[in-house]
């Protein structure tokens, strides 16, 4: 005997709404050099997954690990470096067996639009006509820390400590350059492209370490499974493509774990 038309209907609707609750909705918090990306990243996301719902915290590096910490619901972390990502994996955080690299970045120095002497190096930072440095603070921000060990590697740490204005994150040394509040600022190859037309990059800066993007889900993420499934979207050609145009740089070790 065949079922009722009303019940196969009633059947389907049932199924219709669970595939929708489970595919749920996601808090991606990633370091604010991913922010632009990101947002084109997790609208893909939406487009090829009905029903899902991206919502994007960006922020200093070290700063949504402390989130994390105080109880903050993330269900994935992506970081600018893998120090952070390390300390986050140390304590816990996130789930160490899924976290991989899937991009990376280049480090510059960029100037005001406007400037026509352009510092071609580190030493030329020392130069009087140079007074004042943006960077991101390098005990949260990883682009800062990366100004800072390729500073230290140079021996010019401390000669510039007086020019060096700290920002919380990584487009604050941005905004400062491209409004022309200081001579020159420490940003990502990626951070100078979306203001090109307001900053110009000086140089590219030699960093002691490779500038490494890794990303894992949240342990106490409460959608494991949808955190997997959006980490290998971000893994995927589809996504590599957005960060590529955007102006980062594959990594030497894509798809490794961090």
């Amino acid at each position: 005997m065949g079922m009722n038309p009303c019940a196969t209907l009633r059947i389907i609707g049932l199924l219709l709404f669970s595939a929708a609750a489970q595919a749920g909705e996601l808090t991606v918090s990633a370091a604010a050099s991913l922010g632009t990306a990101f947002t084109d990243i997790a609208r893909a996301y939406e487009q090829q997954y009905p029903g899902t719902r991206v919502h994007l915290n960006t922020a200093a590096s070290g700063a949504l690990m402390q989130q994390i910490v105080h109880g903050a619901p993330v269900d994935v972390l992506a970081t600018a470096d893998e120090f952070t990502m390390d300390q986050a994996s140390e304590r816990g955080l996130v789930i160490a067996a899924d976290r991989h690299v899937f991009i990376a970045n280049t480090l510059v120095v960029v100037v005001p639009k406007a400037v026509v002497q352009r510092p071609a190096g580190l030493a030329q930072l020392a130069l009087p006509r140079i007074r004042t440095i943006a960077l991101g603070n390098p005990d949260s921000v990883p682009a800062g820390r990366y100004a800072r060990g390729a500073l230290e590697a140079a021996g010019l740490w401390s000669v510039l400590a007086d020019k060096l204005i700290t920002t919380q994150n990584v487009r604050q040394a941005l905004d400062y350059v491209a409004r022309g509040e200081v001579d020159a600022g420490f940003v990502y190859g990626s951070d100078a492209r979306t203001l090109r037309e307001r900053v110009t990059p000086a140089f590219r800066v030699p960093t002691t370490v490779p500038i490494h993007y890794p990303i894992a889900p949240v342990a106490s993420s409460r959608q494991p499974q949808e955190a997997r499934r959006f980490i290998a979207f971000v893994r995927s050609q589809r996504s590599r493509d957005i960060l590529l145009g955007y102006g980062f740089v594959a990594a030497e070790r894509h798809g490794d774990d961090g």
